[in-house]
């Protein structure tokens, strides 16, 4: 299995979303649509049987965990303390820039690569980790946004009760506890997920049609290359020598970390209302750029 035939589906699946944005062949109404079934239903759908059937004596490890969340709060909090004392910028600027640098797209592209190169035995580590993905490193973005100080409960309420943050948790329970469901209500919820990695693909695709480039390419590609290379080095280098895991565990982490910006930090950015242009050029940028250095990460680690 070459890195080619690893991406080529995945691509195709968001150009077609995107073209059929670029081109009004469904309309505004049917993309919201689309995106509230596949994001607040089947996607949440699949992370729950997923979780819920994962091996989680696999999954949970705290050497994992550590492999995963050091080097990327390392890089976080790096990239705000050199943006604040070096850069001179503010507490909020360099909070949401270090946030751009490490939120990863994990769901929308890493999950789907990692699933179709390793296996979906693979997927309960994914699950595992970004339970607390959002969470983390979103918690930290509005801490240290000087800005946002007395309005940091209003600010978790959303990740508390995200749909993708309940589904894992719900999960996760359910499976730790030894909970039955019922094969035929299994069965069930096999068939409501199964449009969940297709369509958020497709929706991914329509969502770029939403940002551009525009005149913030210059800081788009600085996160891009923190983003798509600097931070996955990192990764690999801790889960690889030093925490000396299996191979395909330490691909799993890299092409986790290796994910292209995800969306939602845009949205945070704009809640913050601080280097917003930045952030939506970045998402479109890294989204690109990620094709190439995914290849490459592809290619040395699992092809």
């Amino acid at each position: 299995m070459t890195a080619f035939s690893i991406l080529f589906p995945i691509i195709f699946v968001v150009l077609v979303g995107y073209s059929c944005a670029k081109l009004n062949i469904l309309s505004t109404s049917a993309l919201d649509g689309l995106r509230q079934f596949i994001f607040n239903l089947a996607i949440p759908v699949f992370l729950f049987i997923s979780m819920y059937q994962a091996d989680l004596s696999q999954a949970l490890s705290s050497s994992v965990m550590l492999s995963f969340y050091v080097p990327v709060l390392a890089a976080y909090f790096f990239s705000f303390a050199a943006l604040k004392f070096i850069v001179k910028q503010s507490n909020a600027d360099s909070a949401t820039l270090a946030l751009a640098g490490t939120y990863s797209n994990t769901v929308l592209v890493g999950l789907p690569i990692i699933i179709a190169s390793l296996g979906a035995d693979y997927g309960a580590m994914v699950f595992v980790i970004i339970t607390f993905h959002s969470a983390l490193l979103f918690g930290c973005t509005f801490l240290l946004a000087s800005n946002f100080h007395g309005r940091v409960l209003l600010a978790f309420k959303p990740l508390l009760f995200n749909p993708i943050v309940l589904s894992i948790s719900t999960g996760l329970i359910c499976n730790y506890a030894g909970i039955a469901l019922p094969l035929a209500f299994q069965e069930g919820l096999h068939l409501l997920a199964e449009p969940a990695i297709a369509g958020a693909l497709f929706a991914l695709g329509a969502s770029l049609n939403n940002y551009a480039l525009k005149g913030a390419w210059r800081g788009a590609l600085g996160i891009s290359v923190i983003k798509l290379m600097v931070l996955p080095s990192a990764v690999f280098a801790l889960a690889s020598w030093g925490m000396q895991l299996p191979s395909k565990q330490v691909a799993v982490l890299t092409l986790m970390s290796a994910s292209p910006l995800g969306v939602n930090a845009y949205l945070v950015a704009r809640q913050l209302q601080c280097q917003q242009s930045v952030l939506a050029s970045s998402v479109v940028l890294s989204t690109l750029l990620s094709v190439l250095t995914l290849a490459f990460w592809l290619t040395a680690l699992v092809t």
